[in-house]
């Protein structure tokens, strides 16, 4: 039952909160971070279920109170108020105890390429960039480029950054696909409209005790930085690849380069391996439940999108959204405003869930 749900979750933010002020606890950094993570995350239930909870006394007073014909039209008036908040909070707690995505609270690492349109689709990966960075900032997140291949016109070939903060899987995992872009570019001497593409794979982090890296399959490689680090960066060798199973079907190559220590790059070039071995591992678990890699960024053909964004016409659409749900200003989105975009899509996931639960419990 609902109500043996929330007095569990209850039970557990009890436990959690005692967790919280335990030393031993505050002094595992690893584990408090999963311990305020979790507590985060029980809060609005908890908070919702105990007002849920005050207002059925409430209402059943009221209903004592409808025998008393002084009280009747007062008790009324305060049961119609308390059933109507009532159901209220049960739909707004079916779905807060949906079912979540394990990997929501984890740190991503994020991919940007170009695809289609050589010089152009470079420039636009740079502006999804700047999008990106300025989205990061204004969730709180944390949004560090760690490789980059730079453009001749200051565009992007690709591009691959971490992105840490409270909940920076979920915040970003929706742009995951093809992105395009219809407009004239900078080069286009008779205005024509171009269309060019960029492919974003955004993988959730993963910790070192989810992903066995035998020590014995990745070479380590230092060299000198060739990033935009600053005049820093290229007087010592600080950049670091990391090669997994090299000449093998299972190589993986990681380059990180953009700081200035060689120890960081080297555990950010590890962080990134193994996001790519829990997401290849991901996809031999669950073939039939989550698309691929490949299906998630697709080829980066004009034809495959998630997300158009169209100059001429002002406008992003969002191709997984219906009707004039799909449009959004263009001009909000690429200053980073993509809030409304990640709630419409986070709104059709929820939907999605309730009508697979519908559909499991009919």
């Amino acid at each position: 039952m609902l109500t043996d749900r929330l007095a569990d979750l209850e039970r557990e933010y009890h436990n959690v909160e005692g967790d919280l002020a335990n030393p031993a606890v505050i002094s595992d950094n690893a584990r408090y971070l999963k311990v305020t993570r979790r507590h985060r995350e029980l809060t609005p239930i908890v908070t919702l279920w105990r007002e849920y909870r005050d207002l059925s006394r409430a209402r059943d007073e009221a209903r004592d109170l409808l025998a008393d014909p002084e009280m009747r039209e007062l008790a009324e008036a305060d049961l119609a108020t308390s059933e109507a908040r009532l159901s209220e909070l049960e739909s707004e707690l079916e779905l807060l105890l949906l079912p979540t995505d394990p990997d929501d609270p984890k740190d991503a690492i994020l991919e940007i390429r170009a695809g289609a349109g050589g010089d152009e689709a470079a420039l636009f990966a740079a502006d999804l960039l700047r999008v990106y960075q300025r989205y990061a900032e204004t969730s709180g997140l944390k949004l560090e480029v760690l490789d980059a291949n730079q453009s001749d016109l200051g565009g992007f070939t690709k591009l691959v950054a971490e992105i840490t903060g409270d909940h920076a899987f979920r915040a970003f995992k929706f742009e995951r696909g093809v992105h395009r872009v219809q407009r004239v570019p900078a080069t286009e001497t008779q205005g024509r409209i171009h269309t060019s593409t960029v492919t974003v794979a955004v993988l959730p982090e993963a910790e070192e005790s989810e992903v066995h890296l035998d020590p014995s399959e990745v070479r380590i490689d230092v060299f000198r930085s060739q990033g935009a680090g600053g005049q820093g960066v290229n007087t010592t060798d600080s950049a670091v690849r990391a090669a997994y199973r090299v000449g093998t079907p299972d190589e993986i190559i990681v380059v990180c380069q953009e700081t200035r220590s060689q120890i960081k790059n080297r555990e950010k070039a590890l962080a990134i391996l193994r996001a790519r071995l829990a997401e290849r591992q991901r996809e031999a678990d669950e073939a039939t439940q989550r698309a691929s890699r490949q299906a998630q960024i697709g080829t980066g053909e004009r034809s495959e999108k998630i997300r158009t964004y169209n100059y001429p016409q002002d406008r992003v659409t969002d191709h997984r959204l219906t009707g004039d749900d799909k449009n959004f200003p263009l001009g909000r989105v690429m200053t980073g405003d993509l809030s409304p975009v990640v709630e419409a899509l986070r709104q059709l996931e929820r939907e999605a869930l309730l009508a697979e639960m519908a559909h499991a419990e009919g």
